[in-house]
């Protein structure tokens, strides 16, 4: 009997400790989920326009990301020339202006370096060095990624063997500053096939050609606004000879193609050649003309890449892209053709893609291959298209049956000649548009007609985006 009256008794001990956690009316409590999340640790190198508009995004959003990575991302140090400057954004609390890289390198609480300092020489140190001591790493310089490429590769396969924790390389912001075209190409192609891709991924230039051909500018004139609006830099040779174009050609091909080259070998002609006569001639085929980069698979061994001036027919995707608009189209075989605009560079757009490296980062998200799987292609200089070729001349006969000798000794086949009616005499200038043919035969062709008496000046040609740039004009 008084074992059973313990039993009951002690039943009835326990019952109240089981409401011992039903909440009660009181002031709001910290969770301890809120109290224990982990901190993300950044080291900025680079406190300028990108790298205060990093630090703006996380100030802003600091609670979304806890929430989306449940972690803290927080700005540790930030490197900079002179400590003493003046900021353009709020220095958050408990984070260090320092002018020395080892002060975030040999910081052992840095977990992620973000490189937005360009350049080549300290950049491309920063980031070997933060590899090596096991931070991650985001960065936006594509000159750096398109130059050493095979480098980095190489680096985060030796400090990765056998590390448990990957040391990660994310880059998003390195190619068309905010459009997310780098994690596209790396995750939603994995199952298709790229055939095609063809860009407009310089604003400087699209912003000048946007001004040539809409508002009858000259190239000067179109130059000197891109610079009053800083879209120019001080020497815009980068810009305007196609090279950052290409810098960004060259990391695009390895990651939808997985073909390796140096960028040097990749044809790169930029927008300096161009004048008023091109856009008139554009305007009369019914298109216009924008700075591409093109690759293009010729076979199932062979990738073909160039950055040029290209007439685009007025109903092209990228024919409307304007101003300092960045824009890509990506044809392949399940897909069918991708196209991805947005806006190519600023403080905002780089830094967002900044951002989405580092909360994916957060996150614990993984990219084992941050390039992509190689392939056995090769990549080939010459490639094959219908090209505009335009000739400045001087009055005389026998010009039309020259170039068509010339053409025919060539192998180019012509499709049509244009001239507009002659106001300036020594501004006289006709276009031929040929069949599709190689550029080897167009360069040919061009050196022939070079050394004729009547040809003043070098001939200009430029490709023509689509084989089936005729039917736009029914």
């Amino acid at each position: 009997m008084a074992r059973g009256i313990t039993f009951i008794l002690g039943a009835i001990a326990v019952a109240p400790t089981c409401f011992a956690f039903v909440p009660q009316a009181g002031p709001k409590r910290t969770s301890f989920l809120k109290m224990s999340a982990p901190t993300v640790k950044l080291g900025i190198f680079g406190g300028g326009t990108v790298g205060g508009g990093i630090v703006e995004i996380i100030g802003k959003k600091k609670e979304a990301f806890e929430q989306l990575t449940g972690s803290n991302i927080e700005v540790g140090k930030i490197c900079v020339r002179d400590v003493a400057r003046k900021r353009d954004f709020d220095v958050p609390a408990n984070c260090e202006i320092v002018s020395d890289y080892d002060a975030i390198l040999n910081d052992d609480s840095i977990d992620v370096v973000v490189e937005v300092m360009g350049g080549l020489t300290d950049a491309k140190d920063v980031i070997y060095k933060s590899i090596k001591k096991g931070k991650s790493v985001v960065t936006a310089n594509k000159a750096l990624i398109a130059k050493f490429l095979p480098e980095i590769m190489a680096l985060l396969d030796e400090v990765n063997k056998g590390r448990e924790e990957k040391v990660e390389f994310r880059y998003e912001a390195a190619v068309c500053g905010g459009i997310p075209i780098i994690r596209s190409l790396q995750s939603d192609f994995v199952g298709d096939d790229i055939q095609m891709l063809s860009g407009i991924i310089n604003g400087c230039t699209n912003f000048m050609l946007t001004a040539m051909d809409r508002d009858g500018k000259s190239y000067d004139e179109a130059l000197k606004e891109a610079s009053e609006l800083g879209y120019a830099e001080a020497d815009p040779t980068l810009d305007v000879g196609g090279f950052d174009a290409r810098s960004k050609l060259r990391i695009l091909m390895r990651l939808a193609f997985g073909v390796e080259v140096n960028e040097e070998e990749i044809s790169c002609r930029g927008i300096t050649e161009l004048s008023k006569v091109d856009f008139e001639y554009a305007k009369m085929l019914g298109g216009t003309i924008k700075l591409l980069g093109v690759a293009e698979r010729v076979d199932d061994e062979r990738i073909a890449a160039f950055v040029s001036p290209c007439y685009v027919t007025g109903d092209d995707s990228l024919s409307s892209v304007s101003g300092a608009t960045n824009a890509i189209e990506v044809i392949s075989s399940n897909l069918q053709s991708s196209t991805y605009i947005g806006q190519g560079a600023g403080r905002y757009p780089t830094a967002n893609s900044c951002i989405n490296d580092i909360v994916a980062l957060a996150k614990g998200d993984k990219t084992p291959l941050p390039f992509n799987p190689s392939s056995d292609a090769k990549f080939v200089q010459n490639y094959d298209s219908v090209f505009y070729l335009r000739l400045s001349y001087r009055d005389g006969l026998g010009i039309t049956r020259n170039c068509g000798e010339i053409c025919e000794k060539c192998g180019v086949s012509i499709h049509s000649i244009l001239q507009n009616p002659v106001t300036k005499r020594d501004d006289a200038a006709f276009v031929i548009i040929t069949e599709k043919v190689s550029l080897k035969a167009i360069k040919e062709v061009c050196a022939e007609i070079e050394a004729l008496d009547w040809c003043r000046g070098p001939a200009f040609y430029m490709p023509v985006l689509r084989e089936d740039w005729v039917q736009a004009l029914v």
